[in-house]
């Protein structure tokens, strides 16, 4: 009877030893305002277009104006 419960008794303390302790999860809802109204593409689209005519008008410049 000692052989059995012994190793019960020590195997309940180790189990009961080796737990993590709880630990909180907070979880904060925060609300973001989304001021821009065009899509991550149209956004783009507009800073590609901005480059694009810039570099034209680089070339326009270094060609000059025939007229």
């Amino acid at each position: 009877m000692k052989k059995v419960l012994l190793p019960t008794v020590l195997a309940l303390a180790l189990f009961g030893a080796c737990r993590e302790p709880e630990s909180k999860t907070v979880v904060k809802e925060v609300e973001v305002e989304q001021s821009q109204e065009k899509g991550a593409l149209e956004r783009t689209a507009e800073k590609v277009d901005s480059e694009v005519d810039k570099k034209v008008n680089e070339q326009i410049d270094r060609i000059g104006d025939d007229n």
